[in-house]
């Protein structure tokens, strides 16, 4: 008698990608799409350095409603954020954001988030990649202090975009029923548009003043185009732009990105982010990062400046002769100021400018300076000042 054939398992096919309100839109602009996060939004549409042109020089809008959006009510959601965020919340405001971060237990970062007070609820915008992580940490710590608050994922029912540019705020000042010239940076007001609630936010990813808007999923092929206008013409304010711009704007604003400087292996004072993390509240990893104050974190996040316009990427050893001392997080050819930029950690003693070539290592001797290998070529590099570029004004 024969054995039979083994049978090959029926394959599973892919998981088809998260679509925002804007697809249509994006594609109808020529947009090149790409997955990021398990979304399909556009990488670009022109080319990458035109449009971090576009928004260093006049406007552009960014399609960023992959990005988690909740909101929380009821009488303990302030006890709950509080616990959970890095950052004081009993001195805010009605239409004031604040800038936090997400810790776990040992003071690794969870998230980097925006959270918001409301009339009657608060907001949070948390990265797309961590959306399903977080709301997990936020219903177990409800749970784990029996706390009566409700947590709503608005994520797939609104969209967002950001518009950033010298020239957007006096382009939607006669547009958006808000007023945008009153508005400081890290507020919002909410408003009706075309018969829908928006939120615009003053705030941005890019280095550039701007706004972020949520808005009904549903309105936003109508609001896109009341919001941007002509955005096929040439001579547009405001014209589209993709993630790869995005990427190269936040570079030069020396903002840290989520999976690149910032993960759940690194804490907030090695990255910078100290100032957002009040260590006189007890929020979650409090006590783990109270320690790492103390001793001082082993490597400190940096800005890098090379000598060669090639692009130093992600994970490319950072050296001090032939030691390695650190590790870059992103790097760019900056279409701003013309240089090769990158972000690396670094260790504390280098990036507090001990250059000095002693210092015992299994790497071997150091001698020479600092240098970012580039798959064996050897690229001079000096730390520099973040951010690399900041917008007068």
């Amino acid at each position: 008698m024969s054995t039979p054939s083994p049978v090959a398992p029926a394959a599973h096919p892919p998981t088809p990608l998260a679509r925002t309100p804007f697809y249509d839109f994006h594609v109808q602009a020529g947009a090149k799409m790409v997955d990021f996060a398990g979304w399909e939004l556009p990488i670009l549409y022109k080319s990458i350095a035109e449009e971090h042109t576009q928004c260093r020089t006049s406007g552009a809008i960014f399609d960023v409603s992959h990005m988690g959006r909740l909101t929380f009510t009821g009488k303990d959601a302030m006890a709950l954020l509080d616990r959970v965020l890095t950052r004081k919340l009993s001195d805010m405001k009605v239409g004031q954001s604040r800038y936090s971060l997400i810790c776990n237990d040992a003071g690794g970062l969870m998230d980097d988030v925006i959270v918001s007070k409301d009339v009657k609820n608060w907001m949070m915008v948390c990265n797309a990649s961590n959306r399903e992580k977080v709301v997990k940490h936020l219903i177990a710590t409800r749970k784990a202090l029996d706390l009566d608050c409700d947590l709503v994922d608005q994520t797939t029912s609104t969209a967002m975009v950001a518009l950033q540019g010298p020239k957007v705020i006096e382009r939607l000042a006669a547009i958006l029923p808000v007023d945008l010239a009153g508005m400081k940076r890290y507020h919002f007001e909410s408003a009706n548009l075309m018969l829908f609630k928006i939120h615009v936010f003053r705030c941005g990813y890019t280095g550039e003043d701007g706004v972020e808007i949520i808005l009904p999923a549903k309105a936003a092929s109508m609001a896109i185009k009341l919001i941007a206008g002509s955005l096929n013409k040439e001579s547009a304010t405001i014209a589209p732009c993709g993630l790869g711009a995005r990427d190269t704007l936040r570079t030069e604003a020396g903002m840290p990105l989520y999976g690149h400087e910032l993960s759940e292996t690194v804490d907030p004072l090695s990255a910078g982010l100290g100032w957002a993390a009040d260590l006189t509240k007890n929020f979650i990893g409090a006590d783990a990062l109270r320690k790492i104050q103390v001793d001082g974190p082993a490597r400190r996040l940096v800005g890098l400046e090379l000598a060669e316009k090639r692009i130093a990427r992600q994970g490319a050893p950072v050296k001090l002769g032939d030691r390695i001392v650190g590790e870059v997080t992103s790097g760019t050819l900056s279409p701003t100021l013309g240089k090769s930029i990158a972000m690396a950690y670094v260790d504390s003693a280098v990036a507090a400018g001990d250059l000095s070539p002693g210092g015992s290592s299994t790497e071997g001797s150091s001698t020479g300076g600092l240098s970012v290998d580039l798959r064996g070529s050897i690229i001079p590099a000096k730390i520099v000042k973040l951010p690399f570029y900041k917008r007068q004004g």
